[in-house]
């Protein structure tokens, strides 16, 4: 009896611990599954599939928050968000002695919340200018021009209240916007005509001296125009000669069908990263309808009167121009991805086509199909060529 006892008790252990190994197993394989699966799950956003590769960025306003679907759109897809309009000197400071931070603080706000990087747009520009910076206080015509160290205290004053109000908030500012003309020479901007070019070594310094901690940018377009791009790289070496700190050049990509030529993208960045920093594609979208003056400035006085011929699509985007938009679309970034070493981020100026500041520019009322998502942000054709691009490596 003991020793029948002794048996049973053995086999009785023996297949408990037999049951406990199976279970532990069972379980390390279910948990191996989940880790497996986890680790190749599929990329959610833009911003996922090109982690390993730049920054993808957005320019929007505030009310697009409102929305649970743009807002959604947002996050999903962008890591870095970039004002529209809604830091440049005319929004938030309109006039001398007066700073309207409203919109942007929600926008910073909106950032933070949601872990995404905030790009600053743009502490000195010579358009969308606050009222009566470039005249003496109480004067009624523009004629009346302050002189050079009253216009570099303005700018100091400017640059020190709404850098220093996002300091440590901001990830890098477009510090200097579009000081060149075409040919590359300084364009004769209120800046120019009263400091000469120490207004953007001034802004640089009070940049740095503002917030230590964020990148600093200078932002133009037409960049991959050989005249032009000379004009900005004397700018850049010019600060770096001066030991002043600037991090990128932001090259505005807003192009068209066949303009520019994949060769001038490419040796833009080969041009600018041998300076030793970084590119930036700062206002990508790329116009699906015709240009009437032949090239694709940026230049926002420009406007042209509205035609049938201009605006061939107000009644809807053909398959075929949608497969052609996709096709440049690849074509761009096949580029930007052959550089990825070179470049730090790329923004897409719109989150939809529906919203795009190229409906209304260099012609008004047009309807235009610029960006990766339509009206109804939805994905386009356009979308999934930049994301194939990596699915097939």
């Amino acid at each position: 009896m003991t020793e029948c006892s002794d048996a049973v008790k053995y086999t009785k252990t023996k297949g408990v611990s037999l049951l406990l190994a199976s279970l532990i197993m069972l379980a390390g394989i279910l948990l191996f599954g989940l880790s497996t699966e986890s680790s190749e799950k599929e990329p959610e956003g833009l911003k996922d599939y090109y982690s390993d590769n730049f920054l993808i960025g957005v320019a929007l306003h505030p009310a697009l928050f409102d929305n649970p679907d743009s807002a959604g759109l947002i996050k999903k897809h962008f890591n870095t968000i970039t004002p529209e309009n809604d830091m440049k000197w005319g929004m938030i400071h309109p006039v001398l002695d007066e700073y309207r931070f409203e919109r942007a603080d929600r926008i910073a706000e909106f950032a933070q919340a949601n872990n995404i990087k905030l790009i600053g747009h743009t502490l000195v520009w010579h358009s969308q200018l606050g009222w009566g910076v470039l005249t003496k206080e109480g004067s009624t015509g523009p004629d009346d021009m302050v002189d050079s160290d009253t216009l570099i205290s303005r700018i100091k004053d400017h640059i020190f209240t709404v850098a220093g109000r996002y300091k440590g908030k901001i990830h890098g500012w477009d510090v200097v916007n579009e000081a060149l003309n075409e040919d590359g020479t300084m364009r004769e901007s209120g800046f120019y005509k009263l400091t000469g070019d120490t207004f953007i070594e001034k802004a640089f310094e009070f940049a740095r001296q503002a917030d230590p901690g964020a990148e600093l940018y200078y932002n133009d377009f037409n960049l991959v125009k050989p005249e032009k791009r000379q004009g900005a790289i004397r700018i850049i070496r010019k600060l770096q000669k001066k030991g002043l700190k600037i991090d990128a050049v932001g090259i505005q990509a807003h192009w068209g069908m066949d303009w520019p030529k994949l060769e001038q993208i490419e040796k833009s960045i080969l041009e600018f990263s041998e300076l030793g920093i970084k590119v930036m594609f700062t206002e990508l979208d790329v116009s699906a309808l015709p240009s009437p003056s032949g090239d694709f400035s940026a230049d926002i006085s420009i406007s042209f009167n509205n035609s049938d011929e201009l605006n061939p699509y107000k009644n809807g985007f053909p398959e075929s121009a949608d497969e052609e938009l996709a096709k440049r679309y690849r074509d761009i970034f096949e580029v930007f991805n052959r550089y990825k070493d070179k470049i730090g981020r790329v923004t897409f100026w719109g989150l939809h086509d529906g919203i795009s500041w190229k409906n209304n520019f260099p012609v008004p009322g047009r309807t235009d199909y610029p960006l990766l998502f339509d009206r109804e942000m939805k994905p386009k054709k356009a979308y999934y060529s930049v994301i194939e691009l990596l699915k097939e490596k």
